[in-house]
């Protein structure tokens, strides 16, 4: 493949030492935001976001610092390793080079996705697109670039530039197409009956006002440790329509807790009308834990 060395054809200079290398690294990070638009809109347009605040898009601002290293990172994991993949095909192998260059992509990303379900459990349908998918853009714009004379700074300028105007515009699009997030309409009937949280906590709203909980968080008071304790026992619970919290106008739950493990806690409702759910979010609005209760 002539990795790491680009030849320019009708010119006598010396071919610079890691063009390509650069070249991938340029186009990977490039793509990262088309990437992240793409996936945002895949995975959580018009879902529920539990009211998390709007602090965390200030880190919009680190995304120029931080893409080069994307770049990098994806160009050394499956573009660089595609083309040494590539280059170990027989000399009488037939098909372009560029072919041989995406199927050694596809295959890295594809062991990738495996190597993400045996490890964390991630859903193969789920990963499998993404690892494939990131790998094609680089490897067919980078031999559509072969003997063209831009060097190094000029391939960084326009994969930002070109990435730039397409996040934008796609963007825009991509926000009208999102439908917006609507909770379910519950009444407090309905709320009624057993919910149940990941970690094996039980919430039991019984339908005169009774609560009984197993292992359910409530909030701290101001002067004990945490955000949270996980407390068992008997309270009360009422039905607050247009929520009191800051920032919320959903309807939830306000629980009270007999004795003296917690605080009242405002569950908000979230989900959607087949699946509703209730959730509290604990500690710092921008990067608390998020507790989420469903219906058994």
């Amino acid at each position: 493949m002539g990795w790491g060395r680009t030849e320019l054809v009708g010119e006598r200079r010396p071919a610079r030492p890691n063009d390509e290398w650069n070249r991938a690294i340029a186009l990977c990070a490039g793509q990262a935001p088309l990437v992240w638009l793409a996936w945002w809109f895949a995975m959580q347009a018009g879902r529920d976001d539990y009211d998390y605040g709007g602090g965390g898009y200030l880190g919009i601002c680190c995304v120029p610092l931080i893409l080069p290293f994307v770049g990098l990172l994806h160009a050394a994991v499956q573009i660089a390793p595609a083309a040494a993949l590539a280059r170990l095909r027989p000399r009488t192998a037939p098909g372009p080079e560029w072919a041989w260059h995406l199927a050694g992509s596809v295959l890295i990303g594809a062991g990738w996705s495996a190597l993400g379900v045996v490890l964390w459990g991630w859903p193969v349908t789920d990963t499998l697109p993404w690892f494939v998918g990131v790998g094609v853009l680089p490897v067919l714009v980078l031999h559509a670039l072969r003997g063209r004379p831009w060097g190094g700074g000029g391939v960084w300028l326009r994969s930002a530039g070109t990435s730039f105007v397409l996040f934008v515009v796609c963007g825009v699009a991509a926000a009208s197409l999102a439908d917006d997030y609507e909770p379910p309409q519950l009444s407090a009937a309905r709320l009624a009956g057993e919910w149940r949280g990941e970690d094996g906590g039980v919430l039991w709203l019984a339908p005169g006002g009774r609560a009984e909980l197993t292992r359910v968080p409530a909030h701290n008071d101001v002067d004990e440790e945490g955000d949270f304790s996980l407390c068992g026992g008997t309270g009360t619970w009422t039905f607050e329509q247009d929520s009191r919290l800051p920032g919320s106008h959903r309807d939830g739950v306000l629980v009270r807790i007999d004795g003296e493990c917690g605080q009242e806690t405002h569950w908000t409702i979230g989900g959607t009308e087949r699946n509703p759910e209730l959730f509290v979010l604990f500690g710092d609005p921008d990067a608390g834990e998020l507790r989420i209760l469903t219906r058994d």
